[in-house]
């Protein structure tokens, strides 16, 4: 994009930047409306835009770190990523146990994920 006196308007390196963190965003905002949908369409067509946005903003992603204008972060240690997990798994194993407890149901009519839990796929590795 150039301005008035043919200079270019901003460098593509801030442009770029600029369009990963609005899709990021735009994303952000798909899964909130996915999230709060009641109607099985409206929540499918936001699932659909929200994949399509992700897969968008996997391949700027790529494209800005093979023309280094984005820096990959550091590698994260195997133990700080077991421990998340661990922690998430135990939140969630809390959060089933309030929705058992208020609703009164000792597994009916709970709903668990429908995506089955990650295994990593690295194996014995220090880093990731």
């Amino acid at each position: 994009m150039y301005a008035q006196n043919g200079a270019a308007f901003m460098s593509d390196e801030d442009l770029l930047n600029t369009v990963l963190a609005d899709l990021k965003r735009t994303v952000r905002e798909y899964t909130t409306a996915a999230t709060e949908s009641n109607c099985p369409t409206v929540r499918r067509a936001f699932n659909d835009l929200t994949l399509d946005t992700l897969r968008l903003q996997g391949e700027l992603y790529t494209k800005m770190s093979q023309m280094n204008m984005y820096t990959t972060p550091g590698k994260a240690l195997r133990q700080d990523i077991d421990k998340q997990i661990q922690t998430a798994h135990q939140t969630q194993q809390k959060c089933q146990q309030f929705v058992q407890q208020k609703t009164g149901a000792a597994g009916t009519n709970v709903h668990y994920g429908n995506v089955p839990q990650h295994q990593p796929n690295v194996q014995s590795s220090y880093y990731m």
